[in-house]
Order: C-alpha cells, then structure tokens, then sequence
C-alpha cells in the first residue's frame, strides 16, 4: 500500500484538511487528500519507482501529486507556506513544519491533520470548534481572508454546515468581513458560483443571505442591490425539505428578470440555471393552483402546451418555490400522457387536405385537454364525426 512506500523513506504522510473534520463529525469523506513532508520531485521518484501510475492534473507548482492506485485516485500535497498572496493565488515554498502548513488553512475545522496511527495533530483548537460548532478563521480573520477573499464565501458555506443556529458569529469576524467585502469583486464569478450553490442548498441559507446584504458583499456577486428580502423569507420557509435547485432559492431575491441577467453577467450560471430563473420570474405569481376538485391542472395544461423538454423539471421547482408539496408528489407520480390521435387516423377516416387534418387535429386536442387528457382514440374520433 502506499503510506508503507513512505514509511520506508521515512516521508511523514497524513490525513489533511476536510477529511479529517469530516470523520470527526462521523461522516464518509467525499474524498480523501493526504500532506507529506516529501517534495514533489521525492514523490514522483518513489512513486516511478514503484510503478504507480502518476495522474498528470497541473496540481505540481503548488505540490500536489495524484497517484492512481486501486482504481481511486489520491492527492498528495507536500506541506507549504504561501510566500505571495494577491487574495486570489499563492505563489508556494515547500516546508517540513506541520503547524506552518496549518497556519495558511482558512478554517479551524478544516486545519488539522490525521495519522494514519489515529493520532490527531490539531494546532488552531479546530476539535474544540468542531464540537462546540464554531467556525472560525485560523489566526486573524482579516489576514486570512485577504490571502483569498473567496474565503469569505467559505465562511458562509462551513456555517451553513457546521454551526448550529442562525446568528451565532464573532463580531470581529463580521467586521473583517465587512471590510474585505469588497475583494471579492476581483473572484471570478466561476469560483462565486462553485460556494454560493452550496451556500444555497445548506442550513441557515436565509440568515446567511441576509448577512451578505448586511456585509455589504451582495452587490460583488452579482446579487440585486434591492433584493426582495420579503419574498426570499417566505420562499425559504416553502422550500425547507424539498430539496430545490439553488437557482430556486436564489430567484425568490429578484424582482425582475434583468436580476438573472444580471447575475448571468458575473457568474456566468449556466444556460440552464438561467432559464430556471427566467422562468421562475415569469411565472411564479400567476401559475398557481386551481381552486376546486384538480388543483395540478394549471401546471399538468402548462407542460402539456409547452413545447420544451424540461418544462416538467421547471415546473417541479416552481411547485417547491411555492411550498405545494402535495402537489410536487403528485407532478413527480403523474406521466406526461401522449396525444392518442394522429393525421394517419383522420386519413384513414378520409380527412384528405392537409390544411383539415391540421385544424382537426387541433380541435381534438382541445377536447381531449378539456376531458383532463382522458378520452382515449375512440372517443376522440367518434367526437369528430360530431365536429
């Protein structure tokens, strides 16, 4: 196995980072990353040596080597200070001292490391804050948010997981935030986009969102400086267990739709994020439920007019949107039914102008929408005779 390649040379390997505040709350890491006090240029030696195959993924200047080995990939990164930060990338100076490695880490939780013996090396009290579900910043918060201001998005997401209840930060860690806000302008809006979607699907998004717009950080990811906070408390509430996309939650912020364009701008969201958004302002005030005996019939007569593909899936986060969760269960279970009548059957019923096949076809499916898309061929055809 490999930490027996650097037992032998006498290479220190351990546990670093989100891995390890993950098994310490109990949970499977997603992945695994290891730090060495071997330099890249040792491992590549060992590793070559001992024909494990390399994974050539650019991680080398900042020393980290990918090892493939058991069909599973593995990071090791060798230990490191930051020499130059310009609040976005670090130039990198290879190191042998653990805690120094520790020390350039954003987060108390995420700054430990894990011998493969079980033994825990935690420098910064990151076990004490797991526990107590504090997040923290490593050292002075201004100077670790100023290395790379998208760490202050990082604060936010790890709250989000991790903390208990809304509201429970230190003030110094706000006011730093507050005063380095504006850094996060010089981020590129792929990397925003990578924390604020987890920002949105995690606890307290509500708080967490309220808190950007005290910060003062809305207007530098793209967020509308007049975000509709009204709408985004009551679509918070709706959404809580119904798993949105995040485009969902976000949406209930804006007012119009030059708001996702907006967004689209700095973040570059995806073409299909976008459309959501577009779609959820369009439609969120007027498509609502029926009153009476079918109340899904507003949204079943929207797909089945529509002529998209994913006008289901859109209309599913419009359901969470507005908190109907009886009705998502039921969209979820019912099958888009196809129209049973074609222009071959009205030939066959000698219908020959293509223009009268054409206008039939589209009465038909007119009662056939009015019978709640239950008159099957028969009927259907026995009603243009009536026709």
């Amino acid at each position: 196995s490999f930490p027996e390649l650097f037992e032998k040379k006498n290479y220190e390997l351990r546990i670093a980072g989100g891995a390890v505040r993950d098994l310490l709350s109990g949970m499977t890491p997603q992945d695994i990353d290891f730090a060495t006090t071997a330099t890249p240029t040792e491992m590549k030696e060992m590793f070559t040596s001992a024909g494990v195959r390399l994974i050539n993924n650019k991680g080398e200047k900042h020393g980290t080597i990918t090892a493939r080995l058991h069909e599973q990939n593995f990071e090791i990164t060798t230990l490191r200070i930051d020499v130059v930060t310009d609040g976005r990338h670090a130039e990198v100076e290879f190191t042998t001292d653990w805690e120094k490695d520790a020390e350039r880490r954003d987060l108390t939780v995420n700054s430990m490391f894990l011998g493969l013996d079980g033994m825990l090396y935690d420098f910064f009290n990151g076990y004490e804050d797991l526990k107590n579900k504090k997040i923290r910043f490593v050292g002075k918060a201004s100077e670790r948010i100023q290395e790379d201001y998208l760490r202050i998005l990082r604060y936010f997401r790890f709250y989000g997981r991790i903390a208990e209840k809304p509201g429970d930060h230190e003030p110094s860690t706000l006011q730093a935030i507050k005063e380095n806000a504006k850094g996060l302008a010089g981020i590129s809006g792929e990397r925003i986009w990578v924390e604020l979607k987890k920002i949105l699907i995690g606890n307290h998004v509500n708080h967490l969102v309220r808190l950007m717009y005290e910060l003062d950080i809305a207007q530098y990811i793209g967020l509308p400086l007049d975000g509709n906070l009204e709408e985004f408390d009551r679509a918070t509430k709706n959404i809580q267990n119904l798993c949105p996309k995040p485009m969902t939650v976000l949406t209930s912020l804006f007012k119009v739709k030059d708001d996702v364009t907006n967004l689209d701008l700095r973040l570059k969201i995806s073409k299909e994020e976008k459309n959501l958004g577009l779609f959820l302002v369009k439609h969120r005030q007027e498509l609502t439920k029926a009153v009476g005996p079918e109340p899904l019939r507003p949204y079943q007569d929207f797909i089945m007019d529509s002529r998209e593909a994913n006008t289901s899936s859109k209309i599913c986060e419009l359901l969470k949107y507005q908190g109907e969760e009886h009705l998502l269960r039921e969209l979820q279970e019912w099958t888009v039914p196809s129209f049973p009548v074609s222009g071959h059957d009205l030939r066959k019923m000698g219908v020959s102008s293509g223009k009268e096949i054409g206008t039939a076809l589209q009465q038909l499916r007119e009662e056939w929408k009015k019978s709640g898309y239950n008159m099957d061929k028969e009927e259907l055809l026995s009603c243009l005779k009536k026709l």
